[in-house]
């Protein structure tokens, strides 16, 4: 098929959605309703993950304009996204790759300003993420990272500027523009993540490629910030807790250190430390209510 132009770009937008109908129609309703361009002139893509509450049919009914495809229902978070960027480079060529979670609701102008912010940075490579906030608090909920130390895991979120792009080291996978040329010399989600992680991953492959990772001025949406606290409390027996500690939906213990060893060796032995300390003593978490 032939990839659908927005202006000088050809654009597929990407995302995938499993048992959230409602959501995911929110976020295409609020795509649908972007000022500035016309959404019959670019690609959407979604992977619906065998969803069980009706999405596939309701997405179509509503926009049949939106290319479904069906997942396996086990295809979590990364594997889903994987999935629905591969389905799309096999149709057709693109300049640019719009990923959103289907949890979003659009400002109304998201699209063109993202766009806008590339054709400012673009160097032959280029990472792009849009913030967002809480619709109930206003707070800064997903974006773009800063580590506090080369070579350590640890980071900070960034407040957008209104104006300027900012330059980031990691990127939420929220609202995120990928060029071309950043697939070219990278390719896409890592395959050695489940759920958690690829997009963090994926920043830290640009970052180290030498190619342009960046936080877009202002905001782009509303997002609730879903993590919650990254342990399972003292109440839990440490059968649960351990459980946790593995599970791809949890602390996702295997993915997590391949993660850590990949980019931040020097973090790797206290990351391992830290993750069984807050598995068997949580109580430590508990009580300073730390949230990392």
């Amino acid at each position: 098929m032939e990839a659908q132009v927005l202006g000088k770009y050809r654009i597929a937008v990407l995302l995938a959605s499993y048992n959230r109908r409602e959501k995911t129609l929110a976020f295409l309703a609020s795509l649908f309703s972007q000022r500035n361009f016309d959404v019959s002139d670019i690609d959407i893509y979604l992977l619906d993950d065998a969803s069980s509450d009706g999405t596939a049919t309701a997405v179509a009914g509503s926009y049949p304009n939106v290319k479904v495809i069906t997942g396996t229902g086990k295809l979590f978070w990364a594997g889903g996204m994987r999935t629905v960027w591969d389905h799309a480079r096999s149709q057709g060529q693109y300049d640019l790759f719009l990923l959103f979670n289907d949890d979003v609701e659009l400002v109304e102008d998201a699209v063109q300003r993202i766009i806008s912010c590339y054709d400012v940075v673009k160097n032959a490579g280029s990472v792009i993420v849009g913030s967002t906030r809480s619709r109930v608090t206003g707070k800064l909920t997903y974006g773009g990272h800063t580590l506090n130390k080369k070579g350590h895991a640890a980071y900070n979120l960034i407040t957008p500027d209104d104006k300027e792009p900012l330059p980031c080291h990691l990127v939420n996978g929220n609202v995120l523009l990928v060029d071309a040329s950043a697939v070219e010399k990278i390719g896409i989600l890592s395959d050695k993540y489940t759920h958690y992680l690829a997009d963090f991953d994926y920043s830290m492959n640009a970052y180290t490629a030498g190619l342009g990772v960046f936080v877009a001025p202002g905001y782009y949406g509303y997002c609730e910030d879903d993590h919650g606290n990254s342990w399972l409390s003292a109440s839990y027996s440490i059968k649960d807790r351990i459980k946790y500690l593995y599970n791809v939906k949890g602390l996702a213990y295997h993915e997590y250190l391949y993660y850590i060893k990949k980019h931040f060796p020097a973090s790797y032995a206290g990351a391992v430390f830290k993750l069984w300390l807050k598995t068997l003593f949580p109580v430590i978490w508990d009580r300073f209510k730390q949230r990392g």
